[in-house]
């Protein structure tokens, strides 16, 4: 055994679970014990300080400088009963997690004495370096400008000794370089479009608030093992490994009891989640060996993705204590499971109502059916941008793998709500409805209430689900920023709604009376979004060719479908409601493409390095030992006791050398390939190239060095295989 693997499952039998204990017995002792919230403003600002942030995040209004002064005074003599010394603008860049540069309270005064203070100028906005971070374009290298601005909305965080203040991040130019200002214009922009359609049943509302509830599933690997593992350390998957003789066939891991080193890394998180204010709620064993879910209650969506982000970094850092790494990758093991986010989304009204739950009365019942069939429409239309919200060279691996939802988009409604719609669009004739209708609108809504829509069955194979109360958008990817998929849910829901609304205003400009129009838009709505909806398994071939018949698309290849973020409805939906202006929009194309490129060359590059350097060596070592027993035989044994022995051995040779030999040859083209498209200066056509011309190396020169693992001899294969990485506990 190779010293390496030698010693990390040395170092893994000697771990033991560290003492993890709660701060109280009572949660509410210490929850959000380190976020500035009301209770904290209320307790360290002036009333009229405090009145200024409370009126900023319900109304929009900008805070004064002298205002902004009071706050920042507040906030950190705050932070500094936490012991805080340092102050970030804690950002979301266009990378695959957070940003922060830390700066001291410290100052000199006049006489050059020393001093602790931070002014509202600091707190508003500060101007970080823009260069280095992925932009697409928007910016030169050597024009380093870029600023960062506070997000009132979100509550700013202690971390260590650290205030974290979550902000925005653009461009000198103005152009938004990150998740969070796009997530805002989004959420902006539903609210505007779904209080409009809701003022058409009830006055009273003036909010729509969009919630989410994000599952978070992750791997936990011992450390020793994850530093074993050079393809694991650089690319958050294994580019190799022959699958265990037990994995996940029995399903004895999903819901299992939790193991004792996992619980209390599971403890501790939870711990420091609930000081930062983060209602974490459930954990529990996956379907995967060493794969487990978190998931919170819901919360605002903004706030919610600024606490999934903060989650995924006190997971890294609490798993390290702990002596584990955490995997993120969509699919970090290639036999097994992958690793999702579920975005469970919801819009709610500002007077108590969630517009995806059936209503107690008619009228609220039409609401619930005016916006179920807008997530319909909006879900068919927009099937391009969603899928290109979530495609990564991760997920790629992840999606339609009989555990995930595949590429296609559909909607699973369950079988008394489709029956319901379905009876809508057989009516035929007259649209009209009489007097008693339009009191009791009988027309299938009404027995809504009567119907448990909990009783309705979940459908793990369809990517947008509806379960009960909100829809699931399963198909994004556990490394993934929700904001990704929420920047497209919300926009183009508030396109549909918009377009919805404008309908029926033209049919009363005709003449029709209110509940007529909006009920014949709805018919017509779900007769022409009917093809989305699917009841049935997403991951039977039988599905990909009924949604080729219905015309729904089915893209795998990740630079294709993020090419649709050009799309004419894309761009209706993007730059018509005022998310990205036209370079940003341009820019997230090219950042997500470069992106793709660049990780499937360093994943390239970790696999030649691993198959040349640690796999041939290693394969030509036991083959000379083989050589050698040949030598011996021949020495020992007849001619013809020698030609029946040594058969076996002399196959086995053949086989590690013809695997040997491609291997070489196979690393030497893909090196190839990847040179001819480094040398293009399209990024559109490079991140093409190497889908179509570096990724098939990746699979053929992984399937060569797996039948190498079961041939060569265990005690000399230099790396941890599937059966220690998954199951060390």
């Amino acid at each position: 055994m190779s010293k390496m693997r030698f010693f990390a499952l040395q170092e893994l039998s000697n771990r033991v679970p560290p003492e993890v204990k709660y701060p109280s017995n009572k949660l509410s002792d210490y929850y959000g014990s380190h976020v500035f919230d009301r209770k904290k403003m209320q307790e360290y600002l002036p009333k009229e300080a405090y009145k200024a942030v409370v009126s900023a995040i319900e109304k929009g209004t900008p805070i004064s400088r002298e205002m902004a002064n009071l706050i920042a005074n507040g906030m950190k003599s705050w932070a500094k009963s936490l012991h805080v010394t340092h102050y970030t603008h804690w950002f979301q860049p266009l990378t695959d997690g957070t940003a922060e540069k830390h700066d001291g309270f410290i100052e000199l005064s006049e006489d050059e004495q020393v001093i602790e203070r931070f002014s509202g100028k600091l707190l508003i906005q500060q101007e970080p370096d823009a260069s280095s971070f992925p932009n697409g374009g928007i910016r030169n290298t050597f024009e380093a400008r870029g600023y960062t601005a506070w997000d009132v909305s979100s509550p700013a965080f202690v971390v260590d000794n650290t205030l974290c203040i979550p902000t925005i991040f653009i461009s000198y130019t103005g152009e938004a370089l990150d998740y969070k200002t796009p997530l805002l214009k989004a959420l902006a922009a539903v609210d505007k479009a779904a209080t409009e359609v809701c003022q058409l049943f009830d006055k009273n509302i003036s909010r729509v608030y969009t919630n989410l509830g994000w599952e978070q599933e992750y791997f936990l690997v011992d450390s020793s093992l994850y530093n074993a593992r050079p393809d694991l350390c650089l690319t958050g998957r294994t580019l190799m490994g022959h699958s265990s003789a037990k994995d996940q066939q029995l399903e004895d891991h999903y819901f299992g009891s939790i193991p004792p080193r996992v619980t209390a890394f599971m403890k501790e998180l939870e711990i420091e989640c609930h000081k930062l204010g983060i209602p974490v709620k459930t954990r529990h064993n996956e379907v995967a060996p060493n794969q487990f879910e978190l998931a919170p209650i819901f919360e605002n969506a903004n706030l919610a993705n600024d606490h999934n982000q903060l989650v995924m970094d006190l997971m890294k850092r609490i798993a390290r204590k702990h002596h584990f790494a955490v995997l993120f990758h969509e699919k970090p093991f290639n036999s097994v499971n992958g690793s999702g986010k579920h975005n469970n989304w919801s819009l709610c009204t500002d007077t108590g109502i969630n517009l995806f739950a059936p209503g107690k009365n008619p009228k609220g019942n039409m609401l619930f059916l005016t916006f179920l069939v807008n997530v319909l429409m909006m879900v068919y239309k927009n099937q391009d941008l969603l899928r290109a919200a979530i495609v990564s060279a991760g997920n790629s691996h992840r999606l339609g793998a009989n555990e995930a939802p595949p590429a296609i988009l559909s909607i699973f409604l369950g079988k008394h709500l489709s029956a319901m719609l379905d009876e809508i669009a057989r009516q035929v004739g007259d649209t009209r409805m009489t007097p008693e209708e339009k009191t009791t609108l009988k027309l299938g809504i009404g027995r809504i209430p009567e119907i448990l829509l909990d009783n309705t069955d979940r459908n793990r194979t369809s990517p947008f689900a509806f379960t009960g109360n909100r829809f699931e958008f399963r198909a994004a990817g556990s490394s993934s920023n929700c904001a990704a998929s929420m920047i497209a849910i919300n926009a183009a829901m508030a396109n549909q709604l918009n377009e919805f609304k404008a309908s029926v205003d033209q049919l009363m400009e005709e003449g029709v009376g209110k509940d007529e129009a909006i009920f014949r838009i709805l018919k017509e709505t779900i007769l022409a979004s009917e093809a989305i909806r699917f009841e049935g398994d997403g991951y039977s071939e039988e599905w990909k060719q009924e949604a080729a018949r219905r015309g729904l698309t089915n893209i795998s290849h990740v630079p294709e479908a993020l090419m649709h973020y050009n799309d004419n409805q894309s761009r209706t939906v993007l730059l018509g409601e005022r998310i990205f202006n036209e370079s940003e929009l341009a820019g997230r194309l090219e950042v997500e493409l470069e992106k793709y490129t660049m990780k499937i060359q360093i994943e390239s590059r970790v696999l030649g390095d691993l198959a040349i350097n640690h796999i041939v060596p290693i394969a030509v070592t036991y083959q000379n030992r083989l050589l050698e027993n040949l030598r011996g035989l021949k020495e020992i044994f007849s001619p013809e006791e020698y030609e029946e022995l040594s058969a076996d051995r002399k196959e086995l040779i053949r086989e590690i050398s013809r695997r040997v030999t491609a291997i070489k040859m196979q690393v030497r083209e893909m090196i190839e390939a990847r040179k001819r498209a480094n040398q293009m200066d399209n990024y559109t056509d490079k991140a093409f190239a190497y889908q179509e011309t570096v990724c098939p190396f990746l699979e053929s020169i992984r399937e060569h060095i797996d039948h190498l693992e079961m041939e060569i001899d265990d005690e000399i294969w230099p790396l941890p295989k599937y059966r220690e990485l998954l199951f060390s506990k």
